[in-house]
């Protein structure tokens, strides 16, 4: 039965006749923040213009948040370049300590301007400097010297690396250098040509083997083939009168996320447009200041890297005759990369392992340590520019920069774990989290996915079809081209490109945009924001959900589509066999091989260590017996090193980290080598340490269990050593477990031994 009017309570009443009216005004309150937000987003839009402008009429733009000093130009080298080393003032003076190893960050020329590795505290140089580390910075000029190659920045790199060096001559450990996307392989290749005076490289987010991938993700990768090749990169640096504009790099970039860019970035400051404005603008300070390369190093970068993938297998050759070969880098090397980045996915930044070794025995042959680290989601820029990313794997490398750098040859995942309450070894933990470095053998590398051999050979014809269309081009098209091109065709084409377009339209050389500003000071005095729990704001994320939803879905449509056409054109057996690829060439790529001088140097090398097993003291035995122990365990931590390092720093001072290193190197090749031998000579190693048994075991003891207890193979093992060096005898030497003299042998440049 129906209730009256009469026989509904007061509340049920008011709730009744308010009903239409709350209605009314939820829309009302929405309508209102709905046109401030509005407003308030184009100001912003007007606000970035004007940052644009201001930006593109510096002489040296960049977004560095530090203040820097000058210390080498690269315009003043033998082959001149555009690039620039300056050192970063910390804010705190004496904050960096003088024998602490420095850090260098290069940051990408790859489309964008300078300064992204520290345009923010929390980041790479933030975090450096935190640490105590003196931090230098290499950026660059917007347009490039005429003239200048990707070889001559290479060397200019070598010139600034060496400048560090010579600053910190107190320091008794190389430059760690970090290099960004494209820095990445740029470093790689410099320390591949210099291997001396790098110390550490820490590669984030770098492409080094570009073929790499796997079906129905990384699409960047089929760029190359569905543009017919290289000839297009030749095309437009040609009507530019030779210089390539960045902004069609960084196009390419936002082709990849339509929905990031055209939807959620504009979205997320709309929807937040009254804190969201200062972040933004950071960002797209850097984002919308585009630089220019010459078409010598677009064509470059195009022809021998992405579509030709020759750094991976040591196919590069100088001017010189230098050969890039990544084997010949013999300092520590640390990949950082994620599986969330779509530009350089993990195949692409760990592919060059699978390239250049058929076994980890193969790395420790070529004396590399390499070190990775997986993200499980942020995106390519997240990288290196994620104040989250700083705060955590950023902070933990430059505080465990000693702790990578002396890990002996071979494959390692570093792995960065969240601190736990009550953990063991806590006094030895520095900050939030801990870093345990594990062993990876090449199957770790593979099961991230790799290319069939029908891959490798439609990549291959993408190469040689590259170079037939690019000889076509310059052969029938590039007089023409050119005769037409120049300066005045460039700045049409630069203030004409879809992403320059809405910087150079909304300033304030747009009158509209000035009465924008008015309103928009105006609302700022009058703001009115809407409830949270308004319907209408509900609907409004419905709805910005399903544009994002939308777009998403059209960009997994729009990739198949182009991995299923770039697969069917150039997996055709006529057209590989049109461009000389033989149906019985199994994979068309040229791998490198092993020099015979190698081989002899590896079995000096194990000769030498053979010899050696006995020669030492207290520390070449301490460290021997650590490592055979700790062997047993999944992993080595931070808390190991930290004892290690504590001993060290207090009773081996004269030890340089060097040397360290090399001790480290030698104890764990022979114990690869023949682990039963060099156990047996821990005795002959403590024969002038008899009467100091019981502390050397004790600081044993104290390494290995710094992490927490061992497992039971650790314990026997422990227990056999303990037994074995009980038996020593001789003279006595009354010093610190780590005080036994080392004589440093002089070590090859070239790598160490396979183990077996």
């Amino acid at each position: 039965m129906d209730r009256t009017e009469a026989d509904l309570g007061t509340q049920d009443i008011d709730q009744v006749s308010a009903g239409p009216e709350r209605t009314m005004g939820s829309a009302y309150e929405y309508a209102v923040d709905a046109w401030q937000r509005w407003i308030l987003y184009w100001d912003v839009m007007r606000e970035r213009s004007n940052q644009y402008r201001e930006h593109e009429a510096q002489k040296a733009p960049n977004v560095l948040q530090f203040d820097y000093e000058l210390v080498m130009d690269g315009r003043s080298l033998p082959r001149p370049v555009n690039y620039a080393l300056v050192k970063i003032e910390p804010e705190v003076t004496g904050a960096c300590h003088p024998k602490d190893r420095p850090f260098i960050v290069v940051d990408p020329r790859a489309g964008h301007g300078p300064g992204i590795g520290g345009f923010k505290a929390d980041s790479e140089i933030g975090v450096a400097l935190n640490a105590g580390h003196p931090c230098y910075f290499v950026g660059f000029l917007p347009d490039p010297v005429p003239g200048q190659t990707i070889e001559d920045v290479t060397k200019a790199i070598v010139a600034f690396v060496s400048r560090v060096a010579e600053l910190h001559p107190d320091s008794d450990a190389k430059p760690t250098v970090i290099g960004n996307c494209q820095a990445g392989w740029q470093v790689a290749m410099a320390a591949s040509i210099a291997p001396d005076i790098f110390g550490p490289l820490i590669l984030a987010g770098a492409p080094l083997s570009y073929w790499a991938g796997v079906h129905g993700k990384n699409p960047m990768r089929y760029t190359g083939g569905m543009t017919g090749g290289s000839w297009i990169d030749t095309f437009l640096s040609d009507l530019c009168g030779g210089h390539f504009d960045g902004a069609w790099v960084v196009a390419n970039f936002e082709n990849l996320n339509p929905a990031n860019t055209l939807w959620t970035k504009q979205y997320n400051l709309y929807s937040k447009i009254d804190t969201e404005g200062p972040r933004y603008l950071q960002f797209e300070r850097w984002w919308g200041g585009h630089v220019t390369l010459n078409a010598e190093e677009i064509q470059y970068i195009a022809d021998k890297l992405f579509i030709g993938n020759k750094l991976s297998t040591a196919e590069l050759v100088t001017d010189d005759n230098l050969r890039i070969d990544l084997r010949s880098i013999s300092s520590t090397i640390l990949i950082f990369c994620s599986h969330g980045d779509d530009i350089t996915p993990p195949q692409q930044a760990l592919g060059w392992i699978l390239d250049l070794y058929g076994s980890v025995d193969d790395i420790r042959a070529a004396g590399q340590t390499i070190l990775y680290t997986v993200h499980d989601q942020i995106g390519h820029l997240g990288i290196f520019v994620s104040g989250k990313v700083a705060r955590k794997e950023h902070r933990e490398f430059a505080h465990n920069i000693d702790f990578i750098d002396v890990m002996p040859p071979g494959l390692y995942e570093i792995v960065i774990s969240p601190r736990a309450e009550g953990m063991p070894g806590g006094d030895f933990i520095d900050g939030d989290f801990v870093t345990s470095i594990e062993r990876r053998t090449l199957e770790d590398i593979r099961a991230l996915g790799v290319n069939s051999e029908e891959d490798e050979r439609i990549f291959a014809t993408v190469a040689r079809v590259s170079d037939i269309n690019l000889g076509l081009y310059r052969t029938f098209c590039q007089p023409w081209v050119r005769a037409f091109g120049g300066d005045h065709v460039a700045k049409i084409m630069k203030d004409l490109h879809p992403l320059r377009m809405p910087y150079e339209m909304l300033s304030d050389a747009n009158p509209f945009m000035r009465i924008v500003k008015q309103w928009a000071e105006q609302i700022n005095g009058e703001r009115q924001t809407v409830a949270a729990d308004n319907p209408w704001l509900s609907a409004q994320e419905q709805f910005s959900h399903h544009m994002t939803t939308s777009l998403n879905e059209y960009r997994d449509r729009r990739d198949h589509f182009i991995e299923q056409l770039f697969l069917g054109i150039y997996g055709s057996p006529l057209l590989q066999a049109l461009v000389g690829l033989k149906a019985s060439d199994r994979v068309p790529r040229t791998r490198p091989g092993i020099e015979p001088e190698h081989l002899t140097f590896v079995a000096s090398e194990i000769e030498r260590l053979r010899l050696h097993m006995s020669i030492g003291g207290a520390r070449e035995a301490s460290l021997r017996m650590i490592m055979y122990v700790n062997s047993t365990r999944a992993a080595t931590d931070e808390r190991l090193f930290a004892v290690v390092q504590r001993a060290w720093q207090e009773y081996a001072s004269d030890v340089t980290l060097a040397v360290f290193k090399d001790i480290v190197r030698d104890q764990a090749l022979m114990l690869t080598l023949d682990h039963k031998a060099a156990i047996a000579c821990l005795p002959e190693l403590l024969r002038n340490d008899r009467d100091r048994i019981e502390p050397i075991m004790a600081f044993v003891k104290e390494a290995v269990t710094a992490a927490g207890e061992l497992p039971p193979e650790g314990k026997e093992r422990l227990a056999e050593l303990e037994a074995l060096v009980t038996s020593t005898h001789g003279d006595t030497d009354p010093r610190s477990p780590l005080s036994h003299g080392y004589q440093r042998k002089k070590r090859p440049t070239s790598p160490g031994i396979p183990s077996g």
